[in-house]
């Protein structure tokens, strides 16, 4: 069967008229004018035989069946406009991903040397706040903390990780320390998103001990860093850690975690998941963290 599609110039009148509230703002960005656009309307609801807006006087309201129409075509239309920029501009545009700075520095950045998406694409990394509005991120995929998820954003878990406390090697060797109690006399490094060192020594039996003073910081990043600097003593995620244990300069502290926890979860807009860019990109990233973390759970980026 043959499909049975709209007048295309009418769908794209009466979607700019829905969005806008308003013949005026349509036509202004359709540039014509809002009798053009009046007719345009017309002819579509003479070709679905059914009434979209309601007329009063001067005052137009969509119908309950206009506005849901409104809504889906709204969404066909920005995914027809994606799948026309990103034929049109391959090979120019970036993918463009925003992540967090210690994202980027401890994990992305030392496994881009196996990244090969072919010659045509580019990658252009962010850092900051990884922000998930789409619309105003100039982003195409955000790794962000956790997994907060948000109306027409795509969103899956992409690493779990339990956490210890870690040292530089110097600083271990010169205070002696054998077990968990000797922290509580050394300077420890706190950070104000969750620094988990209540968790971590109820876990170790030592439950709600006085904890000594130390700096805290704005994420467990920076923590890391000061400790890898020999500031004292900070709770690492295993995950973003290992290449910095291999290396030695930082170890870990006994053998006891934490439970485990989604730390990173990569997001894009969820008209842009089919992106050929997009799944290539995200199924990579889930590639690399199971080829670091052989227990982690499989997730497809074609879900």
């Amino acid at each position: 069967m043959g499909r049975h599609l709209p007048p295309f110039a009418a769908v794209k009148a009466f979607e700019a008229a829905a969005r806008h509230k308003s013949f005026k703002h349509a036509a202004q960005e359709l540039c014509l004018s809002p009798s053009a656009v009046s007719h345009q309307i017309r002819a579509l609801e003479e070709y679905l035989d059914t009434a979209l807006f309601e007329r009063s006087g001067n005052r137009m309201d969509l119908t309950l069946t206009g506005r849901a129409y409104a809504g889906k075509l709204t969404g066909l239309l920005d995914l027809l406009d994606d799948s026309t920029r990103s034929v049109r501009e391959a090979g120019d545009k970036p993918l463009r991903v925003l992540c967090t700075p210690g994202f980027a520095a401890r994990w992305l950045v030392p496994r881009l040397g196996g990244l090969s998406f072919g010659d045509r694409i580019r990658l252009r990394v962010s850092t900051g706040a990884p922000d998930i509005d789409f619309s105003s991120n100039d982003s195409d995929v955000v790794i962000q903390w956790r997994d907060t998820h948000h109306p027409g954003v795509h969103t899956e878990p992409l690493m779990t990780s339990s956490r210890y406390p870690v040292i530089c090697p110097d600083l271990k060797e010169q205070e002696n320390i054998r077990s968990p109690q000797d922290l509580l006399r050394m300077r420890l490094m706190y950070d104000e998103t969750d620094d988990s060192w209540d968790e971590w020594f109820a876990a170790t039996g030592l439950r709600a001990p006085d904890l000594p003073p130390g700096p805290t910081f704005p994420n467990c990043e920076l923590a890391t860093t000061a400790a890898e600097q020999g500031h004292g003593v900070a709770m690492a995620f295993d995950a973003m850690v290992q290449g910095t244990l291999s290396s030695g300069r930082l170890v870990r502290l006994f053998d006891t975690d934490t439970m485990p926890e989604v730390i990173y979860s990569v997001a894009c807009a969820e008209a842009r998941t089919d992106d050929p860019m997009i799944r290539a990109f995200r199924t990579w990233l889930h590639d690399e963290v199971r080829l670091s973390q052989p227990g982690s759970p499989r997730v497809s980026a074609a879900e």
